[in-house]
């Protein structure tokens, strides 16, 4: 299967699914920091009708340009590295220094509440943030035309506001104030 073989694509977001929001959907579980046995999740995508072996999985989490998914070390257990929604479920992300700036990609139609709300994590456990524009952008590309926010990250930790970096780098907190956000100009 190539990345953009459709039933990869699919199985990619039953994957997002069982590992991020409702694991009981396949029959799995997760412990306290989000990992399931690969056995069990190869049997909870089979369930969803997304049959992977074990060598696909493997491409499929190698392939993954975001990497979104961790193996364990000894390739016995998987997790998603970030963007959870479950109660339970909180990863040992380790608070880290972030670049003075950071980016938040969105659409128009949420900017006027961001402004008057700042970013809040929503169904997830954090606001999601990246170190580039380019990656920001294309985050916000996924649901229309892009917006990008610039997040004086500085001045925010500078105030208490903890930082956190998953594995794959995207950064993470708890809340952006509307004070601490500018509108990246497009391009």
């Amino acid at each position: 299967m190539t990345p953009k073989d459709p039933a990869l694509v699919q199985a990619s977001k039953a994957m997002a699914l069982l590992l991020r929001h409702d694991p009981a959907a396949g029959g799995i579980s997760l412990d306290a920091e989000g990992w399931t046995p690969v056995e069990a999740l190869l049997r909870g995508l089979q369930r969803l009708g997304h049959p992977l072996d074990r060598a696909a999985l493997d491409a499929l989490v190698a392939g993954d340009a975001k990497t979104r998914y961790a193996v364990s070390a000894d390739g016995a257990r998987i997790r998603a590295n970030q963007g959870h929604s479950l109660d339970g479920v909180a990863l040992a992300h380790r608070a880290a220094v972030p670049p003075a700036v950071l980016y938040h990609g969105t659409v128009a139609r949420c900017l006027e509440a961001i402004l008057r709300e700042g970013l809040r994590p929503m169904a997830r456990h954090h606001v999601h943030l990246s170190a580039e524009p380019a990656t920001a952008r294309a985050v916000g590309q996924r649901r229309g035309t892009p917006v990008v926010l610039q997040v004086d990250a500085a001045a925010l930790q500078a105030e208490g506001a903890v930082f956190r970096r998953s594995e794959n780098g995207v950064w993470l907190c708890d809340h952006v104030p509307p004070h601490r956000l500018a509108l990246l100009p497009a391009g």
